[in-house]
């Protein structure tokens, strides 16, 4: 798990990284997806190696690109899942029931994505804003009637804001901040943005649950961070930011959403220091529990060709639900391409067309698996495993079965 020191340095604390998580050889971006004429053309391939930090426990991938070749023209849009725009809903409902957002109040989001968020909040007649680096979605953002400004988030654009608008009484961020590639700029950012009696909340994936239930497939060069209640907490610690309560989330196979004020503003719930003792108990503050990582995921990657290879030598047909980046970073790392899966389905009409980056899968729309009445359908979106599986319930009306990936390998009867 060591490797010798190859001048890569903490986001945040600066230490000398050199402990690796596990090895996922080499992927092209994720998000990446290719026309047609792009199939003959060269395809940049990356290191796919997180490292963890052995000071503050940071998990993190080396980065790789700018944000700018990453984000600026992104193929992921938010407003394609329901259960997504449900936890949306449930959300804005939620804070400005307990924050008494109104009508006075200013709400920002981070990676505002589609309007996807914004647009309940704007109903209710709640000022806000969202701030999006990708033009393209910012662009459909607007036309649902949500203000939206193209920018990457940090130091700079927080400052230009609080002069220019005002300070945020709800600064949010659902699946931003493991995006983020300069982690101290963007946390100091909030604190200058943010009003003196504001609350800050960021959603993102929880370490612990990648780590007890093997998804490694969240793992792509998009996330540049992975993190604790442990770290996360030292990182807004250091940026006058105090974490004062957390919720856990079923989202992404387990996330975390943490509410954040200027130091000494909230007292702290007693669910932060719940979550960060049962951190330490599973080992979250030692560098043995990230040591284990490897080994569990080379066993999904032998379980997953295993069952594949049977199929095919059963003469069955196996197609994929979905085209999201942690698919790709499964099907990467597997060596699974057109020899295995004969294409995937996604609802996205932006990523219909396409193909897959690295393994060149073809992405139809889903009316396509009850055309060609495959015998398995693998589910690459497993998190939202039971709204494909009711989507498509008619799969099972020939036969048909589902497959998921993770934590094991499961075909669903």
């Amino acid at each position: 798990m060591t490797v010798s020191a190859m001048n890569r340095s903490c986001r945040f604390c600066n230490r000398e990284l050199i402990h690796e998580l596990v090895d996922l050889g080499v992927s092209p971006l994720s998000n990446t997806y290719l026309r047609s004429e792009d199939l003959a053309r060269m395809e940049p391939f990356y290191p796919l190696v997180p490292y963890v930090c052995d000071r503050c426990f940071l998990v993190q991938l080396p980065a790789v690109e700018t944000p700018e070749r990453i984000f600026s023209d992104y193929a992921y849009f938010s407003s394609y899942s329901d259960t997504w725009l449900a936890h949306a809903r449930d959300y804005c409902a939620a804070m400005t029931a307990r924050f008494g957002l109104g009508t006075d109040s200013f709400v920002v989001e981070i990676a505002s994505n589609d309007g996807y968020l914004l647009q309940n909040f704007a109903a209710a007649g709640i000022p806000s804003l969202g701030v999006e680096p990708a033009a393209n979605i910012a662009r459909v953002a607007r036309e649902k009637g949500v203000d939206t400004e193209i920018a990457f988030f940090g130091r700079e654009t927080a400052a230009r804001l609080a002069h220019e608008r005002r300070k945020a009484d709800l600064l949010l961020g659902n699946n931003v901040l493991a995006h983020v590639p300069d982690l101290n700029d963007f946390v100091s950012g909030l604190e200058i943005l943010l009003a003196p009696d504001g609350v800050v909340t960021m959603e993102f994936p929880h370490l612990l649950e990648l780590i007890l239930h093997n998804q490694f497939d969240t793992i792509y060069h998009e996330h540049f961070s992975y993190f604790s209640l442990l770290t996360v907490r030292q990182v807004f610690d250091a940026h006058g930011l105090q974490i004062f309560d957390v919720d856990r989330l079923p989202t992404h196979g387990g996330s975390l959403r943490i509410y954040a004020a200027h130091s000494d503003r909230q007292p702290i719930h007693e669910r932060v220091t719940a979550l960060e003792a049962e951190e330490r108990t599973r080992g979250l503050d030692r560098l043995e529990t990230y040591q284990r990582f490897g080994e569990q995921v080379r066993e999904t990657k032998r379980a997953l060709l295993d069952f594949l290879i049977r199929a095919k030598e059963d003469r069955k047909q196996v197609v994929a639900y979905g085209a999201p980046a942690k698919g790709n970073t499964l099907l990467n790392y597997c060596g699974i391409r057109t020899d295995f899966i004969d294409y995937t389905v996604d609802r996205s009409p932006h990523k219909q067309g396409l193909f897959l980056p690295g393994t060149h899968i073809p992405i139809h729309a889903p009316e396509r698996i009850r055309e060609t009445r495959p015998d398995y359908v693998l589910i690459l979106p497993w998190n939202l495993r039971e709204e494909i599986v009711e989507q498509m319930s008619d799969v099972r009306e020939w036969g048909g079965r589902f497959v998921v990936p993770i934590p094991r390998v499961e075909v669903v009867h």
